[in-house]
């Protein structure tokens, strides 16, 4: 069985964050592992608080982990804070992880922040480097590239800028764009692939950033090419909203639990 490492925050709600992952893994047949790097206090109404794990012992999580169940591929999500993105970077370059999947995590969906603008930098400089494909939403993408994301066009501009910053390509995802379908772009240096879907009239949205990524790295993990992991994500993903169970009284999570295949 091939294994798939998450290094992310853990999601108190269970719809988001290390669980969400695990979840994923699981259903899409991977051996789910995880490194935790900060707790959060949260349901599906908000963020009540985040706790960074102290770097020493993220560190000692992955080394356990490098020693006995090194990854096939993995990914990250909220890395909290500049030292542990950058703990997490030297590990994944120092142990030769790959491929990596970069999800980069820096608001939660009722707006909270979740990470500081130095750990933002940090993601840019350190970690795109080291992606087989970054993740980011329209809000993500536009810190990231420093400047505004509001359309296709845009989207292919920022996905380029993403390759140009180190990453080996960039899936810009377009759920914050009006209109009844969704576009998500694959940018990679052999061209462009737009993804479309119709838009599902739902507020069980928490953790469809963390279930997308988390299932393109199973994808990965099973030897897959990339733009058919992204497609089955993205599949996975657009079922595990029409089947959510409807849970909180906020943006509710995902049914993980949906079916693998069409």
């Amino acid at each position: 069985m091939k294994i798939a490492l998450t290094i992310a925050g853990s999601d108190s709600g269970g719809g988001a964050g290390i669980q969400a992952d695990l979840k994923t893994f699981h259903q899409l047949g991977v051996f789910g592992t995880s490194a935790i790097v900060a707790l959060t206090a949260q349901n599906t109404l908000g963020v009540r608080g985040v706790h960074p794990v102290p770097a020493d012992f993220v560190a000692l999580q992955l080394e356990a982990l490098a020693e006995d169940l090194p990854p096939d591929a993995l990914k990250t999500g909220m890395l909290a804070e500049p030292a542990l993105v950058r703990l997490v970077a030297d590990t994944v370059r120092e142990r030769r992880w790959q491929p990596l999947v970069v999800d980069p995590v820096m608001a939660a969906t009722s707006g909270d922040r979740l990470l500081t603008r130095d750990g933002e930098a940090a993601v840019r400089d350190l970690l795109l480097p080291l992606a087989a494909v970054v993740t980011p939403n329209l809000d993500e993408a536009a810190i990231l590239v420093d400047h505004p994301v509001a359309d296709l066009p845009s989207m292919q501009r920022a996905g380029r800028r993403l390759l140009e910053l180190g990453a080996a390509a960039a899936l810009v995802k377009g759920g914050h764009l009006r209109g009844t379908m969704v576009t998500d772009l694959l940018v990679t240096r052999e061209g462009l692939r737009t993804f479309e879907h119709a838009r599902i009239d739902t507020t069980s949205t928490h953790g469809t950033g963390c279930t997308l990524s988390a299932a393109i790295t199973a994808g990965l993990a099973l030897g897959r090419p990339l733009e058919r992991a992204v497609e089955d994500a993205i599949a996975f993903v657009h079922r595990a909203m029409q089947s959510a169970p409807g849970l909180g009284r906020g943006h509710g999570p995902l049914n993980h639990g949906a079916p693998v295949g069409s």
